[in-house]
């Protein structure tokens, strides 16, 4: 069973004054199939907080570990290989690559890990029909609706079976149908492949989605 493990983690930043304590002594603990919704007022350190058991940033104390791996440890063509194996992201705005066809762009995380193998087209396709965009394949995102736009990230974020997915804000931008839908979406393909989610958002009727519920502020993580 995978597992993630927060252990003390710190954040801050340096200033011209004394350093910007962004998180502080956060600990958290998930395992496989579990999913959590982390909720606070902006500027309380959700998206660094994400950012950073994402292995985006390193923290300033304390330790991050998936799988009994300290990614921190790593070297960084072996950190971007494991990010890129073992994490997906969804981000408020979808950040599809314009030039690139839908598929093409849920093919994108593979080209990182090598090739594209026959075997990532086929689960490529497998995803977009999943997500309800099997007659988009060839469109460009610019002919995509919002709300289809971001059923195409999560396609893409899952394109490379990781063990964990972090979804910030992921609904931000969408009215509340489309939001509904990419919401319920998310829950279903996580629980279906017994990954780890966490999601970082405002909205109160995706948090209440979660099976766990947690508020970040002023940096420190809490049970709700």
């Amino acid at each position: 069973m995978s597992r993630l493990t927060v252990e003390h983690v710190s954040k801050q930043y340096p200033t011209r004054a004394e350093p910007l304590s962004v998180l502080r002594d956060v600990n958290l603990t998930l395992h496989s199939g579990q999913n959590l919704a982390i909720v606070g007022p902006s500027g309380s350190g959700k998206s660094t907080l994400l950012a950073v058991i994402g292995t985006l940033e390193p923290p300033s104390s304390g330790r991050v570990s998936l799988d009994d791996q300290d990614p921190a440890l790593l070297d960084e063509p072996s950190l971007a290989a494991f990010r890129n194996r073992h994490i997906g992201f969804v981000f408020q705005d979808h950040y599809l690559l314009p030039q690139c066809s839908v598929l093409e762009n849920v093919l994108v995380p593979t080209v990182a890990a090598g090739r594209t193998t026959a075997e990532a087209l086929q689960r490529a396709r497998m995803l977009l029909e999943r997500v309800g965009l099997a007659h988009r394949l060839d469109h460009r995102p610019a002919e995509l609706s919002g709300g289809e736009r971001q059923r195409a990230a999560i396609a893409r974020a899952l394109i490379n079976k990781p063990t964990l997915l972090l979804a910030d804000e992921p609904t931000g931008n969408l009215d509340r149908a489309s939001a509904d839908v990419v919401a319920r979406l998310l829950l279903e393909l996580q629980r279906e492949q017994q990954m780890m989610l966490i999601v970082v958002t405002h909205s109160q009727r995706l948090a209440d989605m979660m099976e766990r519920r947690m508020q970040l502020e002023n940096g420190v993580l809490q049970p709700l």
